[in-house]
Protein backbone atom coordinates (compact mmCIF):
# COMPACT_ATOMS: atom_id res chain seq x y z
CA UNK A 1 0.00 0.00 0.00
CA UNK A 2 2.67 2.48 0.75
CA UNK A 3 3.55 2.41 -3.10
CA UNK A 4 1.16 4.47 -3.96
CA UNK A 5 3.12 7.49 -3.21
CA UNK A 6 5.18 6.88 -5.82
CA UNK A 7 2.20 7.21 -8.25
CA UNK A 8 0.71 9.88 -10.10
CA UNK A 9 -2.82 10.87 -9.75
CA UNK A 10 -4.17 8.47 -11.97
CA UNK A 11 -7.15 6.07 -12.81
CA UNK A 12 -6.36 2.36 -14.17
CA UNK A 13 -8.76 0.40 -15.88
CA UNK A 14 -7.85 -3.91 -16.55
CA UNK A 15 -9.64 -7.18 -17.58
CA UNK A 16 -7.35 -10.59 -17.56
CA UNK A 17 -9.54 -12.89 -19.29
CA UNK A 18 -7.74 -16.05 -18.12
CA UNK A 19 -8.08 -19.46 -19.92
CA UNK A 20 -7.38 -22.35 -17.32
CA UNK A 21 -6.62 -26.18 -18.88
CA UNK A 22 -7.00 -28.94 -16.13
CA UNK A 23 -7.70 -32.58 -16.92
CA UNK A 24 -8.61 -35.39 -14.48
CA UNK A 25 -7.21 -38.99 -14.03
CA UNK A 26 -8.07 -41.73 -12.34
CA UNK A 27 -7.76 -45.77 -11.76
CA UNK A 28 -8.72 -48.60 -9.68
CA UNK A 29 -7.62 -51.96 -9.26
CA UNK A 30 -4.08 -51.21 -10.97
CA UNK A 31 -5.57 -50.00 -13.70
CA UNK A 32 -8.19 -52.51 -14.69
CA UNK A 33 -10.58 -49.38 -15.27
CA UNK A 34 -9.11 -46.08 -15.58
CA UNK A 35 -9.82 -43.03 -17.54
CA UNK A 36 -8.81 -39.58 -18.28
CA UNK A 37 -11.63 -36.35 -18.16
CA UNK A 38 -10.60 -32.52 -19.59
CA UNK A 39 -12.24 -30.11 -17.16
CA UNK A 40 -14.58 -27.54 -19.54
CA UNK A 41 -14.19 -24.59 -17.46
CA UNK A 42 -13.97 -22.21 -20.26
CA UNK A 43 -12.73 -18.48 -19.84
CA UNK A 44 -12.99 -16.70 -16.56
CA UNK A 45 -13.33 -12.37 -16.84
CA UNK A 46 -11.30 -10.57 -13.99
CA UNK A 47 -11.48 -7.04 -14.01
CA UNK A 48 -9.25 -4.80 -12.29
CA UNK A 49 -10.09 -0.84 -11.19
CA UNK A 50 -7.82 1.50 -9.82
CA UNK A 51 -7.66 4.96 -8.46
CA UNK A 52 -4.65 7.05 -6.58
CA UNK A 53 -5.13 10.92 -5.56
CA UNK A 54 -2.41 13.58 -3.95
CA UNK A 55 -3.78 16.55 -3.28
CA UNK A 56 -0.93 19.23 -3.98
CA UNK A 57 1.44 20.32 -1.56
CA UNK A 58 0.30 17.62 0.33
CA UNK A 59 2.43 14.49 2.14
CA UNK A 60 -0.88 12.01 2.36
CA UNK A 61 -1.77 10.11 -1.08
CA UNK A 62 -5.14 8.34 -1.60
CA UNK A 63 -6.06 4.62 -3.02
CA UNK A 64 -9.18 2.88 -3.77
CA UNK A 65 -8.33 -0.74 -5.90
CA UNK A 66 -11.39 -3.07 -6.84
CA UNK A 67 -9.51 -6.69 -7.34
CA UNK A 68 -10.60 -10.02 -8.37
CA UNK A 69 -7.27 -11.45 -6.64
CA UNK A 70 -8.03 -15.20 -6.16
CA UNK A 71 -10.20 -17.94 -7.34
CA UNK A 72 -10.68 -21.75 -9.08
CA UNK A 73 -12.78 -23.47 -11.23
CA UNK A 74 -13.34 -27.25 -12.77
CA UNK A 75 -15.94 -28.69 -14.68
CA UNK A 76 -15.96 -32.57 -15.04
CA UNK A 77 -18.34 -34.36 -16.67
CA UNK A 78 -19.28 -37.66 -15.44
CA UNK A 79 -17.73 -40.77 -17.29
CA UNK A 80 -18.39 -44.39 -17.34
CA UNK A 81 -14.58 -45.37 -17.26
CA UNK A 82 -12.60 -42.63 -15.19
CA UNK A 83 -13.58 -44.04 -12.07
CA UNK A 84 -13.60 -40.82 -9.46
CA UNK A 85 -16.13 -38.98 -11.90
CA UNK A 86 -18.15 -42.31 -12.27
CA UNK A 87 -21.39 -42.25 -10.43
CA UNK A 88 -21.62 -43.19 -6.72
CA UNK A 89 -22.17 -46.85 -5.62
CA UNK A 90 -24.03 -49.29 -6.08
CA UNK A 91 -23.83 -48.01 -9.52
CA UNK A 92 -20.16 -46.57 -9.53
CA UNK A 93 -17.05 -46.04 -7.84
CA UNK A 94 -17.26 -41.93 -7.27
CA UNK A 95 -19.19 -39.05 -7.04
CA UNK A 96 -20.19 -38.53 -10.56
CA UNK A 97 -19.79 -35.18 -12.52
CA UNK A 98 -17.38 -32.19 -10.36
CA UNK A 99 -18.18 -28.84 -10.02
CA UNK A 100 -16.72 -25.97 -8.50
CA UNK A 101 -15.93 -22.18 -8.92
CA UNK A 102 -14.56 -19.82 -6.45
CA UNK A 103 -14.18 -16.20 -6.60
CA UNK A 104 -12.42 -13.97 -3.99
CA UNK A 105 -13.02 -9.95 -4.70
CA UNK A 106 -11.41 -6.83 -2.51
CA UNK A 107 -12.40 -3.70 -2.12
CA UNK A 108 -9.27 -1.97 -0.93
CA UNK A 109 -8.87 2.02 0.23
CA UNK A 110 -5.57 3.04 1.03
CA UNK A 111 -4.06 5.62 2.84
CA UNK A 112 -0.20 6.26 2.31
CA UNK A 113 2.23 8.53 4.05
CA UNK A 114 5.29 10.48 3.55
CA UNK A 115 6.88 10.05 6.39
CA UNK A 116 10.19 11.77 5.12
CA UNK A 117 11.68 12.44 1.28
CA UNK A 118 12.95 8.62 1.06
CA UNK A 119 10.14 6.43 3.24
CA UNK A 120 6.41 5.76 3.24
CA UNK A 121 4.06 3.71 4.65
CA UNK A 122 0.68 3.05 3.96
CA UNK A 123 -2.41 1.04 5.20
CA UNK A 124 -5.06 -0.51 3.91
CA UNK A 125 -8.50 -1.59 5.48
CA UNK A 126 -9.27 -4.76 3.11
CA UNK A 127 -13.66 -5.75 2.40
CA UNK A 128 -13.83 -8.92 0.74
CA UNK A 129 -16.59 -10.51 -1.70
CA UNK A 130 -16.17 -14.56 -2.14
CA UNK A 131 -18.45 -16.75 -3.63
CA UNK A 132 -17.74 -20.77 -3.81
CA UNK A 133 -19.73 -23.44 -5.56
CA UNK A 134 -19.02 -27.30 -4.92
CA UNK A 135 -21.13 -30.31 -7.07
CA UNK A 136 -21.11 -32.53 -4.69
CA UNK A 137 -20.15 -30.79 -1.92
CA UNK A 138 -17.55 -33.12 -0.67
CA UNK A 139 -16.44 -30.44 2.13
CA UNK A 140 -20.39 -31.11 3.67
CA UNK A 141 -21.50 -34.56 5.43
CA UNK A 142 -22.57 -37.15 2.89
CA UNK A 143 -26.17 -38.68 3.29
CA UNK A 144 -25.93 -41.58 5.92
CA UNK A 145 -28.18 -43.68 3.98
CA UNK A 146 -26.43 -43.46 0.24
CA UNK A 147 -23.36 -41.84 0.89
CA UNK A 148 -23.90 -39.34 -1.46
CA UNK A 149 -22.85 -35.41 -0.87
CA UNK A 150 -25.26 -32.82 -1.18
CA UNK A 151 -25.07 -30.10 -3.94
CA UNK A 152 -23.63 -26.91 -2.60
CA UNK A 153 -24.44 -24.31 -5.78
CA UNK A 154 -27.25 -22.65 -4.03
CA UNK A 155 -25.06 -19.98 -1.92
CA UNK A 156 -24.57 -16.55 -2.04
CA UNK A 157 -21.49 -14.03 -1.64
CA UNK A 158 -20.05 -13.91 1.55
CA UNK A 159 -18.61 -10.89 3.29
CA UNK A 160 -14.87 -10.88 4.73
CA UNK A 161 -12.59 -8.70 6.14
CA UNK A 162 -9.04 -7.83 6.65
CA UNK A 163 -6.02 -5.67 6.80
CA UNK A 164 -2.83 -4.85 5.20
CA UNK A 165 0.24 -2.28 6.34
CA UNK A 166 3.56 -1.48 4.21
CA UNK A 167 6.50 0.49 3.63
CA UNK A 168 8.16 1.68 0.64
CA UNK A 169 11.59 3.04 0.74
CA UNK A 170 13.48 5.34 -2.21
CA UNK A 171 17.24 4.98 -1.99
CA UNK A 172 19.63 7.55 -3.37
CA UNK A 173 21.31 4.90 -5.53
CA UNK A 174 18.12 4.26 -8.01
CA UNK A 175 17.28 1.41 -5.68
CA UNK A 176 13.46 1.32 -3.89
CA UNK A 177 12.25 -1.33 -1.62
CA UNK A 178 9.09 -2.45 -0.36
CA UNK A 179 7.50 -4.63 2.26
CA UNK A 180 3.89 -5.35 3.42
CA UNK A 181 2.19 -7.75 5.28
CA UNK A 182 -1.69 -8.99 4.32
CA UNK A 183 -3.79 -9.95 6.78
CA UNK A 184 -5.33 -13.26 6.57
CA UNK A 185 -9.16 -12.30 5.26
CA UNK A 186 -11.62 -13.79 7.73
CA UNK A 187 -15.07 -14.73 6.39
CA UNK A 188 -18.53 -16.16 7.95
CA UNK A 189 -19.03 -19.52 7.16
CA UNK A 190 -20.27 -20.00 3.71
CA UNK A 191 -23.90 -21.20 4.01
CA UNK A 192 -26.21 -23.27 1.14
CA UNK A 193 -29.74 -24.50 0.34
CA UNK A 194 -29.36 -28.00 -0.42
CA UNK A 195 -31.62 -31.18 0.00
CA UNK A 196 -30.74 -35.00 0.80
CA UNK A 197 -31.83 -38.08 -1.65
CA UNK A 198 -34.99 -38.35 -0.25
CA UNK A 199 -35.90 -34.34 -1.02
CA UNK A 200 -35.33 -33.44 2.95
CA UNK A 201 -33.98 -29.63 3.41
CA UNK A 202 -30.23 -29.62 4.15
CA UNK A 203 -27.98 -26.31 4.63
CA UNK A 204 -24.37 -27.44 4.76
CA UNK A 205 -22.21 -25.39 5.75
CA UNK A 206 -18.57 -24.56 5.18
CA UNK A 207 -15.68 -22.25 6.90
CA UNK A 208 -12.99 -20.68 4.49
CA UNK A 209 -10.75 -17.88 5.01
CA UNK A 210 -8.19 -16.63 2.45
CA UNK A 211 -4.38 -16.87 3.97
CA UNK A 212 -2.01 -14.39 5.68
CA UNK A 213 0.68 -13.00 2.87
CA UNK A 214 4.41 -11.38 3.46
CA UNK A 215 5.67 -9.26 0.58
CA UNK A 216 9.01 -7.97 0.10
CA UNK A 217 10.59 -6.14 -3.27
CA UNK A 218 12.92 -4.48 -4.93
CA UNK A 219 13.50 -2.34 -7.66
CA UNK A 220 16.48 -0.93 -9.82
CA UNK A 221 16.64 1.82 -12.75
CA UNK A 222 20.35 3.17 -12.30
CA UNK A 223 20.33 1.78 -16.50
CA UNK A 224 19.15 4.06 -18.73
CA UNK A 225 15.84 3.10 -19.88
CA UNK A 226 15.74 -0.02 -17.89
CA UNK A 227 14.16 -1.08 -14.79
CA UNK A 228 14.56 -4.25 -13.01
CA UNK A 229 12.70 -5.77 -10.43
CA UNK A 230 12.40 -8.92 -8.16
CA UNK A 231 9.34 -9.93 -5.78
CA UNK A 232 8.96 -12.58 -3.11
CA UNK A 233 6.17 -13.42 -0.96
CA UNK A 234 5.29 -16.33 1.33
CA UNK A 235 1.46 -16.81 2.04
CA UNK A 236 0.29 -19.15 5.20
CA UNK A 237 -2.12 -21.78 4.05
CA UNK A 238 -1.29 -23.89 6.84
CA UNK A 239 -2.57 -21.65 9.23
CA UNK A 240 -5.54 -20.86 7.41
CA UNK A 241 -9.20 -21.87 7.93
CA UNK A 242 -10.42 -24.37 5.38
CA UNK A 243 -6.58 -25.15 3.67
CA UNK A 244 -5.13 -26.53 6.77
CA UNK A 245 -7.18 -29.42 7.88
CA UNK A 246 -6.72 -32.34 5.58
CA UNK A 247 -8.83 -35.74 5.47
CA UNK A 248 -11.86 -37.07 6.26
CA UNK A 249 -14.00 -35.14 9.44
CA UNK A 250 -15.86 -37.96 11.38
CA UNK A 251 -19.04 -38.03 9.31
CA UNK A 252 -16.92 -38.42 6.20
CA UNK A 253 -16.57 -34.96 4.76
CA UNK A 254 -13.73 -33.68 3.59
CA UNK A 255 -12.15 -31.39 6.52
CA UNK A 256 -10.37 -29.50 4.26
CA UNK A 257 -8.19 -28.56 1.35
CA UNK A 258 -4.22 -29.77 3.33
CA UNK A 259 -2.51 -27.38 1.41
CA UNK A 260 1.62 -26.25 2.46
CA UNK A 261 2.74 -22.92 2.98
CA UNK A 262 3.79 -20.86 -0.37
CA UNK A 263 6.80 -18.94 -0.86
CA UNK A 264 6.88 -17.35 -4.60
CA UNK A 265 9.42 -15.21 -6.18
CA UNK A 266 8.92 -12.97 -9.45
CA UNK A 267 11.27 -10.83 -11.35
CA UNK A 268 10.61 -8.76 -14.13
CA UNK A 269 12.24 -6.06 -16.83
CA UNK A 270 11.04 -3.11 -18.33
CA UNK A 271 12.89 -1.34 -21.53
CA UNK A 272 11.62 2.50 -22.05
CA UNK A 273 11.93 2.25 -25.91
CA UNK A 274 10.74 5.50 -26.64
CA UNK A 275 9.13 8.20 -24.71
CA UNK A 276 5.71 6.56 -25.34
CA UNK A 277 6.22 2.93 -25.90
CA UNK A 278 7.50 0.65 -22.99
CA UNK A 279 8.12 -3.52 -23.36
CA UNK A 280 8.33 -6.02 -20.60
CA UNK A 281 8.87 -9.16 -19.47
CA UNK A 282 8.93 -11.77 -16.36
CA UNK A 283 9.30 -14.83 -14.90
CA UNK A 284 7.32 -16.06 -11.80
CA UNK A 285 7.80 -19.49 -9.51
CA UNK A 286 5.98 -20.88 -6.46
CA UNK A 287 6.35 -23.73 -4.84
CA UNK A 288 3.27 -26.02 -5.55
CA UNK A 289 1.23 -26.00 -2.05
CA UNK A 290 -1.01 -29.40 -2.93
CA UNK A 291 1.46 -32.54 -2.02
CA UNK A 292 0.66 -35.54 -3.73
CA UNK A 293 -1.33 -37.42 -1.03
CA UNK A 294 -3.58 -34.55 -1.06
CA UNK A 295 -4.35 -35.20 -5.01
CA UNK A 296 -7.49 -36.63 -4.43
CA UNK A 297 -8.82 -33.72 -2.00
CA UNK A 298 -8.13 -31.56 -4.26
CA UNK A 299 -9.78 -32.60 -7.49
CA UNK A 300 -12.22 -29.52 -7.74
CA UNK A 301 -8.91 -27.15 -6.77
CA UNK A 302 -5.98 -28.21 -8.86
CA UNK A 303 -3.94 -25.36 -8.06
CA UNK A 304 -0.84 -26.36 -8.47
CA UNK A 305 0.87 -23.89 -11.24
CA UNK A 306 4.71 -23.21 -10.10
CA UNK A 307 5.91 -21.43 -13.33
CA UNK A 308 4.48 -18.34 -15.56
CA UNK A 309 6.29 -16.20 -18.07
CA UNK A 310 4.84 -12.78 -18.64
CA UNK A 311 5.36 -10.58 -22.08
CA UNK A 312 3.88 -7.01 -22.47
CA UNK A 313 3.89 -3.18 -23.69
CA UNK A 314 2.55 -0.24 -23.18
CA UNK A 315 1.66 3.03 -25.32
CA UNK A 316 1.24 6.45 -24.00
CA UNK A 317 -1.58 7.31 -27.33
CA UNK A 318 -1.62 11.01 -25.34
CA UNK A 319 0.10 12.47 -22.68
CA UNK A 320 -2.22 11.26 -20.25
CA UNK A 321 -3.82 8.61 -21.92
CA UNK A 322 -1.59 4.76 -21.63
CA UNK A 323 -2.98 1.40 -23.16
CA UNK A 324 -1.54 -1.61 -22.49
CA UNK A 325 -1.39 -5.40 -23.15
CA UNK A 326 0.52 -8.47 -21.79
CA UNK A 327 0.08 -12.61 -22.50
CA UNK A 328 0.91 -14.58 -19.96
CA UNK A 329 1.75 -18.55 -20.17
CA UNK A 330 1.97 -21.03 -16.82
CA UNK A 331 3.34 -23.58 -17.62
CA UNK A 332 1.54 -27.34 -16.56
CA UNK A 333 2.06 -29.23 -13.72
CA UNK A 334 0.45 -32.20 -11.80
CA UNK A 335 0.15 -33.99 -8.86
CA UNK A 336 -1.19 -37.43 -8.24
CA UNK A 337 -1.83 -39.78 -5.66
CA UNK A 338 -4.08 -42.36 -4.22
CA UNK A 339 -7.79 -43.01 -3.37
CA UNK A 340 -8.76 -42.14 -0.02
CA UNK A 341 -11.65 -43.76 1.67
CA UNK A 342 -13.19 -42.90 5.71
CA UNK A 343 -12.65 -44.63 8.22
CA UNK A 344 -13.99 -44.28 11.68
CA UNK A 345 -11.45 -42.68 13.26
CA UNK A 346 -8.83 -41.86 10.60
CA UNK A 347 -8.47 -42.06 6.28
CA UNK A 348 -6.87 -44.98 4.87
CA UNK A 349 -5.77 -44.91 1.26
CA UNK A 350 -7.48 -47.27 -1.49
CA UNK A 351 -4.78 -50.00 -2.28
CA UNK A 352 -4.13 -50.11 -6.72
CA UNK A 353 -6.29 -46.77 -7.23
CA UNK A 354 -4.33 -43.56 -8.45
CA UNK A 355 -5.73 -39.97 -9.18
CA UNK A 356 -4.32 -37.47 -11.03
CA UNK A 357 -4.20 -33.74 -11.86
CA UNK A 358 -3.04 -31.49 -14.50
CA UNK A 359 -3.12 -27.72 -14.76
CA UNK A 360 -1.93 -25.19 -17.27
CA UNK A 361 -3.63 -21.76 -18.31
CA UNK A 362 -3.29 -19.21 -20.59
CA UNK A 363 -4.53 -15.33 -20.20
CA UNK A 364 -4.45 -11.99 -21.83
CA UNK A 365 -4.40 -8.72 -20.22
CA UNK A 366 -5.63 -5.23 -21.50
CA UNK A 367 -5.44 -2.25 -19.53
CA UNK A 368 -6.09 1.63 -19.56
CA UNK A 369 -4.37 4.51 -17.36
CA UNK A 370 -5.48 8.11 -17.16
CA UNK A 371 -3.29 10.80 -15.07
CA UNK A 372 -4.60 13.60 -14.46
Amino acid sequence: PATITALPNSTDFGLEILFPHSALSSSIGGGALSGRTQSDTGVLPLPEFGVVYKPECSAVSYGLGILTVGGFGTNYAGSATNPVLTPPPPNGFGVGPIYTQYQLMQLVPTVAFHVNDNLSIGFSPILNLASLSIDPGLVASPDPGTGTYPSMNHGSFQWGAGFQIGAFYEAENYWQFGASFKSAQWFSDFEYNSSDPAGVALSPQFGHDAPAMVSLGTAYTGIERILISVDGRYLNYSGTNGYADKGFDPTGAFAGLGWKDVFGVSAGTQYQMTDAASVRAGYTYNTNPISDNQSFFNVGSPLIIQHGANVGASYNLTSRFKVSIAYSHFFENSVSGPIYQPTFPGTVAVPGTNVKSNASADSVLIGASFNY
